[in-house]
């Protein structure tokens, strides 16, 4: 997704490319003017999340307000329309910058699918105040770390939906576009007791950045900036899938490698499998990873000729491609295949 202006983003990333990592902070700081963005200073650290306050009034109608000790985020709830049984799971949702939770359900497609299945959707929605451009703060070390930030608030809205409404926590699945995918990783990776499964679109791994220039240099491909001991693993992987576009010009597609090979680093055995068709229009790469019994452990999607937009979408959304394989119903049954 854009960070800032598409000249900024193309500038930030040549200079990255070239060595030149402090003209890219200071072509962002100057297109943020200052905000806190991208480009701003790292997001001072926050409180850890004790429990969850009275919310106050959300900033939009119709979107719902979380609150707790880390702080506070908008959100949208749809819930299946059966409201004779609690859903049997829910699914958090986490768009891209630039992007709205509107805006999101919109592209993705993923209420209805969702609520065929019988689950929840909490599109979650970062406010310009957080962050200039609404980018989840993927890159903010204050923002990787569990009992703080924004993976505390998430982890807590979607623990507060689910008891509200009667919803098991084993079944909590978390899914993002771009920043939102890098985020999905991060609360994977901080909270693996809360969210059964994440699923990745167009994302970037845990720990990918520290910095404004190592995120940069993170979108762009080069993993010698990452920083050191960012993939040690959790202690429970989280199963993941991950789809990436070969055409992404704003995030590598290499970077969905490395989500995948994070995912498993833990795991003391696993099945590969790979498969090629063509769905939609769209030729595709599938590899599965599942355990010795059959679990499911991770699956990536390579997806020929698809830019920086979620596979087989509503393009009436931003950022979404109706061409390709529907991404939304091929996390979902992936999320299916995980429960116990």
């Amino acid at each position: 997704m854009t960070l800032t202006s598409s000249d900024a983003m193309r500038r930030a990333l040549q200079a990255v490319r070239a060595g030149r990592l402090g003209d890219a902070t200071t072509l962002i700081q100057q297109s943020l003017g200052g905000q806190e963005g991208l480009g701003g200073q790292e997001a001072p650290a926050r409180p850890a999340a004790a429990k969850a306050r009275s919310p106050k009034p959300a900033a939009q109608p119709g979107r719902q307000r979380f609150s707790c000790d880390a702080g506070a985020r908008d959100y949208l709830l749809h819930l299946p329309r059966d409201s004779s049984v609690p859903p049997r799971g829910l699914v958090l949702m986490l768009h891209g910058c630039t992007q709205t939770p509107e805006d999101f359900a919109i592209g993705t497609r993923m209420s209805a699918q969702a609520h065929a299945a019988g689950l929840a959707v909490i599109y979650a929605a970062q406010a310009r105040g957080d962050n200039a451009q609404s980018c989840w703060n993927w890159f903010s070390r204050a923002d990787q770390t569990r009992g703080r930030g924004e993976p505390a608030i998430l982890s807590g809205m979607a623990l507060a939906v689910a008891a509200e409404h009667g919803m098991p926590q084993g079944a909590i699945y978390v899914a993002g576009l771009s920043a939102g995918a890098a985020m999905a990783v991060i609360l994977g990776r901080t909270y693996p007791e809360v969210f059964a499964a994440v699923g990745a679109h167009s994302g970037l791994p845990y720990g990918a950045a520290h910095t404004v220039p190592q995120a940069f240099a993170a979108m762009a491909g080069d993993s010698s900036a990452r920083p050191v001991h960012s993939a040690a693993t959790a202690a429970r992987q989280v199963p993941t899938i991950v789809f990436h576009g070969s055409a992404d010009a704003t995030v590598a597609a290499v970077n969905g490698d490395h989500i995948i090979t994070d995912s498993l680093s833990g795991t003391a055995q696993s099945i590969q499998t790979g498969a090629q068709g063509h769905t939609a229009g769209r030729s595709f790469e599938r590899m599965v990873s599942h355990g010795p019994c059959g679990t499911a452990l991770a699956e990536h999607w390579r997806i020929d000729g698809l830019g920086h937009a979620w596979s087989g979408g509503d393009p009436k959304g931003s950022y979404a491609d109706a061409a390709g394989p529907d991404a939304t119903a091929e996390m979902l049954r992936f999320f299916a295949a995980t429960e116990s």
